[in-house]
Parts: structure tokens; sequence; C-alpha cells
């Protein structure tokens, strides 16, 4: 019966020296609050990158299976104004892509190869828009983080040296792993942000590959003898 009062103890002296996540944000000081503010800011920004640019190349990649043999047989028969109807009513890279080849047919091949050729550079570079934001953040967000744990560790030392020869270890260790939160937080942004972004341009590449076949085959069509 008599341990009961120093368990208790221990447990309440346990639970005194453990610091949420907010606490050790907060008693960084001015400096750590800062830096921490801006590593949340770039992780929503990271966040709506990666979720809307998922969406976007999703539908992207998306295509009806029959629409190039319902394009060829248009094509093969003469049917100009469906085959331009069908790409226009179908909105993926792809179809605006070979559009801009369907209103050419007739003249030269290789007015019809730049032409598709130059909407392809728009299709990728839409589907690529914000991505460099998203590259920046995962190199950017570390080099954030390691800034604020140099800034602490800054302030560290300067207790020390104003401290003198009464140097409180407990108070300069608490401080130093303070000032560390920072580079985990940029770490956690960063890493997050690197690896969305390489899945991201991963999924672009996929929808790239797609144009270039369909191109292909748009003009190996073109290419038949009639």
């Amino acid at each position: 019966m008599a341990s009961t009062p120093v368990d208790t103890a221990g447990a309440a002296e346990t639970t005194e020296k453990t610091l949420s996540v907010i606490s050790l944000i907060t008693s960084g000081g001015i400096g750590g609050i800062v830096i921490m503010g801006m590593l949340f800011v770039l992780s929503i920004i990271a966040v709506y990158i990666f979720v809307e640019r998922f969406g976007a190349i999703k539908r992207a990649n998306k295509q009806d299976p029959n629409f190039m043999n319902n394009l060829k047989d248009h094509i093969a028969n003469g049917k100009m104004e469906s085959a331009k109807a069908l790409c226009e009513s179908t909105d993926t890279p792809v179809a605006r892509l070979l559009e801009k080849g369907v209103v050419r047919i007739g003249k030269s091949m290789g007015d019809i190869s730049a032409s598709i050729e130059n909407q392809g550079k728009i299709e990728v570079q839409k589907l690529e828009s914000g991505l460099p934001y998203l590259a920046t953040i995962a190199g950017g967000a570390p080099m954030i983080g390691f800034l604020g744990t140099v800034i602490g560790m800054v302030l560290a030392f300067k207790e020390m040296a104003n401290a003198g020869g009464q140097i409180d270890v407990s108070l300069l260790a608490e401080g130093i792993y303070t000032a560390m939160t920072t580079t985990v937080g940029g770490l956690f942004v960063g890493i997050l942000a690197y690896f969305g972004y390489n899945y991201l341009t991963t999924r672009v590449e996929s929808v790239i590959y797609k144009m270039e076949v369909s191109a292909t085959e748009f003009l190996d069509l073109l290419h038949e003898p009639v």
C-alpha cells in the first residue's frame, strides 16, 4: 500500500518531463515558431499541389479505348468534321493533340507533324504545372528546418557563454533538442514533397508516352496509301 504514492509521483514526474510537439515548437522562442510556421505553410502548399495535380493527371490519363479506332474510321471514310467533333468532345491531352493534326489534313506532313509537336509541348506544360513548386519545397524545406536548428544552436551556445562557469546542462540539452525539432519538421515536409514530386513525374511520363504513341499512330494512318 505504501508504494502507491511513490508510483503516482513517478508517473507525474515522467509526464511532466515529456514535451508535446506544440511545447517543443513554442519553447523554441519566436525564431522556432516562425520557422515551424513557414514549414507548416509549405506542407499545406505541397499537399494542395499534389492533390490538384494528381486529379488532373488522373483525368488526363483516362481515355476511351475506342477513341483511336473511331478516329481512324472517320478519317478513312473522309469524315473530317466528324473526326474533329470526336476530338473536341473528348477532354484529354491525346484528343487535343490529334485535333491539331485533323484540322491540318491535306497540308504537308511536315506541317501536320509540327502542329502536333507544338500542341504536345503545350499539353506537357499543362501537366507539369505546379510540379516545379513541389520540387522547390522538397529541396527548400529541409534547409529551412536546418536554418532553425542553427539559430537554436547559436542561442544555446550564447546561453552557455552568458552563464560562464554556471552552466545548466539540463537547460542546454532542452534548448538543443528544441532546436532540432525544426530539422525534423523540415525533413518531414521535404521527404513528403520529394516522394510526391517523383510520383507525379512518373504519372506525367505515362501520359506523355500515350501522346507519343497516339501521335505516331495518327501519322502512320496518314501515310497509308488510299
